[in-house]
């Protein structure tokens, strides 16, 4: 930045959660749902304020009487009326600073990077749909909630999961409880690592695509052959989606099917991993070296997104 006293903002825009803090920490200082609810009917919220939309933790805690919206899907911003909702609670809400010095910072994309349209919102709605298998039905915003707590606190990728589907059938060791706000407990078996196998195995969601391990494996066989092997040997986990317990040893036993017999293949799954694009963005901006990519808003206005592709690549 031209100021060096003024510390850069931070911001992962995630489509489930924003990470928001300054460069240089080693954390983000803020945390909270990607999400605006708004009143499902008129005047059910008098004597609390009967604000038009709610956003974050906010949102969530009122989710009963409110329709929730995520504004980002897949990695993409689909309402930006919302997503400047989000922005304005992260600068004043929850950073409490000013943003009249807010510079846009650029990344580039390398050629084997490949993108698989598939993430944490969809297994979410999956899980819904399996469970309705078991007579339990989910449907509004509200519950979907729910279930994505179900998914993060019980779920978990099965190393075998064929093996594990026969274990399940079998006996009851694999199911857990559950139980639900209004005090219902229910029971959840084989969707544990139902929901997640679909990572490995997109077809599960009717998608036409390689699972997580393949797309892994043929972006390592775009890139140099010379690099492969440091490749195959430092592959890292990152995002919410890998927090499922099991996920790093099932891809492990996958790229290991995939990459020749002699390769040394490693997982590496930091503990921190759910911040992982926080801290490489903090990281970077700390760097002098990226001080000249930089572009002020001045720039944008004057030359539109092309100046990314300009400073940056």
């Amino acid at each position: 930045m031209c100021d060096e006293e003024v510390a850069a903002l931070v911001v992962d825009n995630g489509s489930g959660m924003c990470k928001a803090g300054f460069a240089g920490d080693d954390a983000p200082r803020a945390v909270f749902p990607s999400i605006v609810g708004r009143p499902r009917h008129q005047g059910v919220m008098v004597g609390m304020g009967q604000k038009d939309s709610y956003v974050g933790d906010e949102a969530q805690s009122k989710r009963g009487i409110l329709t929730l919206k995520y504004p980002i899907e897949h990695g993409i911003v689909t309402n930006w009326d919302d997503m400047e909702k989000i922005w304005h609670h992260t600068f004043y809400n929850e950073l409490r600073v000013a943003t009249n010095k807010c510079l846009f910072p650029g990344y580039a994309l390398p050629h084997a990077i490949l993108r698989l349209d598939l993430a944490g919102r969809d297994l979410t709605d999956y899980l819904m749909k399996i469970l309705t298998e078991r007579g339990y039905s989910f449907t509004t915003t509200a519950e979907r909630e729910i279930v994505r707590d179900i998914k993060e606190k019980l779920c978990y990728v099965a190393l075998d999961f064929e093996q594990e589907m026969a274990t399940a059938a079998s006996s009851s060791s694999l199911e857990k409880s559950y139980e639900l706000p209004d005090g219902q407990v229910i029971t959840i078996g084989n969707e544990r690592f139902r929901c997640p196998e679909a990572l490995f195995q997109p077809s599960f969601l009717g998608m036409e695509a390689c699972g997580i391990h393949e797309t892994t494996y043929n972006s390592i066989m775009k890139c140099d052959v010379d690099i492969r092997k440091d490749l195959y040997a430092n592959t890292v986990l990152s995002g919410g989606t890998t927090m499922y317990p099991g996920i790093a040893d099932r891809m492990q036993k996958e790229i290991t099917a995939l990459a020749p017999s002699t390769m040394k293949i490693k997982i590496i799954a930091p503990p921190e991993r759910k911040y992982s694009v926080w801290i490489g963005g903090s990281i970077l901006a700390s760097l002098s070296t990226f001080q000249q990519m930089w572009i002020s808003k001045q720039e944008y206005d004057e030359s539109g997104p092309s100046i990314v592709h300009r400073k940056c690549f």
